[in-house]
């Protein structure tokens, strides 16, 4: 028996594709501030376990930048802007 594919609309797919796109937050290293400090803020602030916190703050310092965080932009917005005021160098990719 031969089956056609249903190629009808997915009605649980989203309008818009971009909306459902999850994005990066990364942490790039700038040689002014200590471990300690980095450490904190990624528990403060991007709700990180404490060897979380430290992973990531080591391979931004022997890489020179980590992934920290992956979600939804509005709330990758709130934590980047909470990092740059402590003068931290990030992006959203």
């Amino acid at each position: 028996m031969i089956r056609k594919r249903n190629f009808e609309e997915n009605p649980n797919a989203e309008k818009n594709p971009q909306a459902g796109k999850d994005y990066t937050l990364t942490l790039h290293n700038d040689d002014v501030h200590d471990f300690e400090f980095v450490i904190n803020s990624l528990i403060e602030i991007c709700d990180h376990e404490t060897v979380q916190a430290e992973q990531c703050t080591y391979l931004v310092h022997y890489r020179g930048e980590c992934d920290v965080k992956l979600g939804k932009y509005e709330v990758l917005k709130d934590m980047y802007d909470q990092l740059l005021e402590k003068e931290l160098i990030v992006s959203i990719n």
